[in-house]
């Protein structure tokens, strides 16, 4: 971005120190419309952006108050004025996919951001499995070397906690290249690669992702506000936990100058410091808002595993909180449902699949279904396959991203094609047996490497054993198990580290699922 204006100021020596007093005091006297403040935009708009195609472009920014502003697009020109604050914002028209072309804004002077494309862009946010760059990937060396890609360009938000929501962000807007990619998201490089090659247009990737943080730093202070359940659970709970650990830091910070007083070595860790509700929406999601976009993936839940209960309602209303502060409907919001990952790294798979168990794991990703089920244009991307037993930083991305591009084209863009994982419909119990049906079965079901696993089946006694299990026609898989001759629910993949088997043909895993509603360990507890 490149600003036109001339240099509005001379720098004195020091010596001239008398001199620079005097002239000063000469300044305040001049009348405010002798002093200037440049036009100056968010670092959204910078040299290198993609605007998203289709949808009315909104550009704001900052200049003197009551200052008149134009923005000049391709052959659009919009005026306005600045408010009392110096606040100014304007919409053009939806355009068409291309470029590159340049923006100007006008104000007292000019300034002109250079090599515009307009496509599709997309927030790609969450935790480190979002954060996960692509030099730390799995064999990422042949990607990064053929990244080169003047119609993707990639924009990361820096790491930033506010206590209020912030206007702006120091980054800039980057042409995709070796040199770009490395530290850049691997699920979202990926992504936006995948669905460059299919829908041929520019890509625009913003990535603000945070390790470890919980939905609830995500989302607004008014959101959370707005549900008793949350001012309980999430912001007392909080309060609480701050107190806690502002006396924690206390006595630890006084322990420390006690043992550097006395020579002794301190090896007692910090205390760390809780998420306060709603500060990453401050930092890093406030300041994107209202850019136009297409849609959002996310990759998170990992630290919401022990609320998975909560979380059904907590991601939904998170969702829905985006979607009402960027006004622009119900854009797209993709997920990746939970990858498997045993927190018990001693454990042999064998010992794993012994017996069908609880896991808080598999609430969660039924959460993820569930949101995906009740709200629109929501999906899931489920990654069973790529998962790592010992690490929950699987880092095989490819399958990820890609995925999650296949979900954008059957969601976001309503191609005619198999893009979704199959996921339960229902169940037909009789005969000593469980006949259930799936949907996002594109042309049938297949088992993969020998007979299907990871079925279990329970009778009136809620007692859980593996199963035998068939597929039959296209979208069926009949259960069974001679030890239990009445059955009345089935589970699948129902594990923290699921042992599954069950794709479609077009390559894409079956979501794991319950038939029951009995309590889940993450539910609230009745008196």
């Amino acid at each position: 971005m490149r600003s036109l204006s001339n240099p509005g100021f001379v720098r004195f020596p020091q010596s001239l120190s008398v001199t620079l007093l005097a002239l000063v005091a000469a300044l305040w006297l001049l009348p405010l419309s002798g002093l200037r403040a440049d036009v100056r935009l968010p670092g959204l708009f910078t040299d290198n952006m993609v605007l998203q195609q289709g949808r009315p472009l909104r550009i704001w920014g900052w200049a003197d108050p009551q200052e008149a502003v134009s923005v000049q697009f391709r052959k659009q020109t919009v005026k306005t004025t600045t408010d009392a604050h110096g606040r100014w914002a304007v919409t053009l028209r939806p355009e068409r996919a291309g470029g590159p072309d340049v923006m100007v804004v006008t104000g007292k002077q000019r300034v002109e951001i250079g090599n515009v494309l307009v496509g599709e862009v997309w927030i790609c946010s969450g935790q480190s499995n979002m954060e996960w760059p692509l030099h730390r990937s799995f064999e990422p060396q042949a990607d990064i070397a053929s990244a080169e890609n003047p119609r993707i360009r990639l924009f990361t938000v820096p790491k930033k906690k506010a206590v209020d929501p912030i206007d702006d962000v120091p980054a800039n807007w980057a042409l995709c290249s070796p040199a770009t990619v490395p530290n850049f998201s691997a699920v979202g490089y990926y992504f936006g690669r995948a669905l460059e090659r299919s829908r041929q247009v520019p890509v625009g990737l913003i990535h603000t992702s945070w390790g470890g943080s919980p939905a609830e730093v995500w989302m607004s202070q008014a959101a959370l506000e707005a549900d008793a359940g949350y001012q309980r659970d999430i912001l007392d709970a909080y309060t609480a936990q701050k107190r806690d650990y502002d006396q924690d830091l206390a006595r630890w910070e006084q322990e420390k100058v006690e043992a550097d007083k006395a020579g002794r070595k301190f090896e007692k860790g910090r205390p760390i410091e809780p998420w306060r509700p709603a500060e990453l929406y401050n930092g890093m999601i406030a300041p994107l808002v209202p850019y136009g976009i297409r849609g959002a993936i996310w990759y998170q839940g990992e630290s919401n595993a022990g609320r998975a209960w909560q979380y059904r309602t907590l991601f939904a209303d998170m969702i829905r909180n985006w979607r009402r502060d960027w006004g622009q409907g119900d854009f797209t919001f993709l997920a990746v449902q939970l990858a498997p990952w045993d927190r018990n790294k001693k454990r042999t798979l064998e010992a794993i699949a012994a017996e069908p168990v609880e896991s808080d794991w598999a609430e969660l990703r039924e959460a993820q279904m569930h949101v995906a089920k009740t709200l629109r244009k929501v999906g899931v991307a489920v990654i069973t396959d790529v998962g790592d037993k010992d690490d929950i930083h699987p880092t095989k991305k490819v399958p990820v991203g890609e995925r999650l591009a296949l979900a954008a084209r059957a969601i976001a863009y309503r191609e005619k094609m198999d893009g979704l994982s199959p996921v339960y419909k229902s169940a037909r119990f009789s005969g000593g047996r469980a006949v259930v049906k799936f949907d996002s079965v594109g042309r049938g079901l297949e088992a993969r490497g020998g007979e299907l696993t990871g079925f279990a089946i329970a009778g009136p006694d809620r007692q859980f054993v593996w199963a035998k299990a068939e597929i039959q026609g296209r979208n069926k898989v009949v259960v069974s198990s001679p030890s239990v001759p009445q059955p009345t629910a089935v589970r699948y993949g129902w594990a923290d580290y699921p042992i599954v088997n069950l794709f479609n043909q077009c390559g894409l895993p079956a979501s794991p699922f319950r038939t029951d509603d009995f309590p889940m360990l993450t539910a609230p507890k009745t008196p």
